[in-house]
């Protein structure tokens, strides 16, 4: 064992002072779930090689203060009963811990006896006793046979009560090649693609794949403890309807994420919401992140043309992603929205897609080893920027007869979303992005809208319910991502006058009530040369107050500044953008955008981008 005299000494003294289970919350309470990984005493206090890994003295120290602070441990049992409506102890935390190191059993097991805390342990199969001879890419170093559980210990866990064992998969705890470009990303949710015959997995493929990992995973754990596993817990958290389908096909109907941090209860008990405990808390560390909504911090993001990504030459396009990367990971905002069409003409209508897709030309197979970089070099949530309805199809006959006449000479071409081929279409583009890339969610291009003169009888030309028969049609789009990609955000973007001018949401089928209704976040278009006012900071000053009569505590609306005047093709002065930012912020706005970033051109210049966008507490890059 690895725990000190005096952590013994403490852990008598605590047991001592057992909790009591509090049943006075009942359904309503969300349950907690922290997500472990290795649990060892030598890690430092911040700049370990394993992020995540945690001290056993921090980890102690965890169980103590949740003890201390009214949180009840429950377990799994207990969570599958609250999912059929009994109650949960107040303020209920459940424990997990992946992965199935040794450190489970000699550093984790010991304490969570000694606190009377349940767990649940997801291992990955094909490391539980692993052979003397083979070793594990595990991040800091390679893993041998000592760092990982065995089948006797994980019996003499799940034999004590408080030790339930989840399948973490047999051999999905890896990243398979998921483009043309050779990035791998988690392979519970990718297609492979094959260089050698230059395609990628089909879905029958895919599913037969998953299915025979997870099926010998459940096998080799009734075969060692007795019983299958009830619980699939994914690796890197990445999983889709179609693997959870899978997955409870095998008997495993539970599964775990980590999109957020606790799930209201009763709940689907499919995607329940972890915390995951990373760079070594310290109690006070724990503590903030428990107190503080996550909802409640700022988004910065940037709007990025992958238009400008792309070029026919393969190293220039490859410099390109560099230069963005590197760009977008020293101004440090919270979000990247990532153009995922190809608008060579500008006309706002997507020409062909930067994905595999059945419905239009592939410029470029782009956008997934574009989000994936941003993702993992960047550290930034990448949500793929699509249109609604403006999609020129390569069929002009076909695309003549789906689209909306419009007597608008400059108005975006799009297609009438009434007609059920163009919902066909449009959410099967959706669905074929969601399977063949990585991103967190979907920004609604600034294509929706509808003109009073357009679709007439739609609805009997109420304002309202065309409004909302246009979410409708963009919420349909999101369940058919949502098939491969969970939990998907949602924005969308609304133009400004028909915040300012009530009457005008008439000529868009626009309101923002609706949309902050619809949508985790309305990104206004907060862009005063754009609507021709000479005064932008009385015209931002205005939108403000206009805004804060719809959503007081501006919790919903992101402002979005452009940072080119479309007028005269001239880059709006970066510093003239962070004033306008900083006066935004000041009027009390939490979340802030702009389009376009030029990372070729480097505008805004990065010292103004980072000020203006980072989201870090000290945004300047130290010298």
């Amino acid at each position: 064992m690895s725990i000190s005299r005096r952590h013994w000494r403490l852990l008598l003294l605590l047991t001592v002072f057992c909790w009591i289970p509090s049943f006075s919350a009942l359904a309503a309470e969300p349950l907690l779930v922290l997500s472990y990984h290795d649990i060892r005493d030598d890690v430092a206090l911040k700049g370990d090689a394993d992020a995540y890994a945690v001290s056993t003295q921090n980890f102690a120290a965890h169980l103590d203060w949740l003890a201390g602070h009214g949180y009840h441990p429950v377990s799994m049992s207990q969570v599958v009963a609250a999912s059929k409506g009994a109650p949960l102890p107040s303020k209920p935390v459940l424990i997990t811990l992946d992965d199935g190191l040794r450190s489970l059993y000699t550093h984790a097991f010991p304490l969570l006896r000694a606190y009377n805390y349940p767990a649940v342990a997801a291992v990955v199969t094909d490391w539980v006793d692993l052979p003397a001879d083979r070793r594990v890419d595990y991040g800091p170093r390679l893993f041998t046979h000592d760092d990982f559980v065995t089948w006797e210990q994980l019996r003499e866990m799940q034999d004590s009560g408080l030790v339930e064992i989840a399948s973490h998969s047999h051999a999905l705890h890896q990243g398979v090649r998921s483009n043309p470009q050779g990035n791998s990303t988690p392979a519970a949710i990718t297609r492979i693609y094959d260089p050698l015959t230059q395609r990628y997995e089909t879905e029958a493929e895919f599913r037969a794949r998953v299915r025979a990992d997870l099926a010998r995973s459940t096998r080799l754990i009734k075969q060692h403890l007795g019983h299958a596993p009830r619980l699939i817990v994914w690796p890197y958290a990445a999983y889709n309807s179609v693997t959870n389908g899978i997955a409870e096909e095998l008997g495993m109907a539970i599964s775990f994420d980590l999109e957020g941090r606790s799930t209201p209860m009763p709940s689907d008990l499919h995607g329940l919401a972890r915390l995951l405990v990373a760079d070594n808390p310290t109690v006070a560390d724990l503590a903030y992140s428990l107190r503080h909504p996550v909802e409640e911090a700022g988004v910065r993001a940037l709007q990025v043309d992958l238009d400008s990504v792309y070029d026919a030459d393969p190293q220039q396009q490859a410099r390109n992603v560099d230069t963005l990367i590197e760009r977008v990971k020293r101004i440090g905002p919270t979000h990247v929205y990532l153009q995922a069409f190809a608008d060579p003409d500008g006309n706002g209508a997507a020409d062909a897609l930067y994905f595999p897709n059945r419905f239009l030309p592939v410029r470029a197979d782009l956008f997934n080893r574009v989000a994936w970089q941003l993702s993992t070099r960047a550290d930034v949530s990448v949500y793929a920027w699509l249109p609604v309805l403006a999609y020129q199809l390569p069929d002009a006959q076909q695309n003549r007869a789906l689209s909306i006449a419009s007597a608008e000479a400059d108005g975006i071409p799009r297609l009438d979303f009434t007609q059920p081929e163009v919902l066909r279409i449009v959410s099967g583009i959706y669905e074929d992005i969601a399977a063949n890339s990585y991103l967190k969610g979907l920004l609604f291009h600034d294509d929706a809208y509808l003109r009073d003169s357009e679709l007439t009888t739609l609805a009997n030309g109420q304002t309202a319910a065309r409004t909302q028969a246009l979410i409708d049609f963009t919420l349909a789009l999101k369940r058919s991502a949502e098939r491969w990609r969970p939990k998907l955000k949602t924005v969308r973007n609304l133009y400004a006058r028909p915040v300012l001018e009530p009457a005008s949401q008439a000529w868009y089928a626009q309101s923002l009530d609706l949309f902050n209704r619809a949508y985790d976040y309305t990104a206004l278009m907060a862009m005063p040369w754009m609507e021709g006012s000479k005064h932008p900071e009385a015209w931002l000053d205005e939108l403000v107050a206009a805004v804060r009569q719809h959503d007081p505590q501006l919790t919903q609306t992101m402002f979005e500044l452009q940072t080119v005047d479309w007028n005269t093709r001239k880059p709006i002065p970066g510093e003239r953008i962070n004033t306008l930012a900083r006066r935004l912020q000041a009027h009390g706005v939490r979340h802030l955008a702009w389009y376009p970033d030029d990372f070729i051109g480097d505008h805004p210049r990065l010292p103004q981008a980072r000020a203006g966008m980072s989201a870090r507490s000290f945004p300047y890059e130290e010298r």
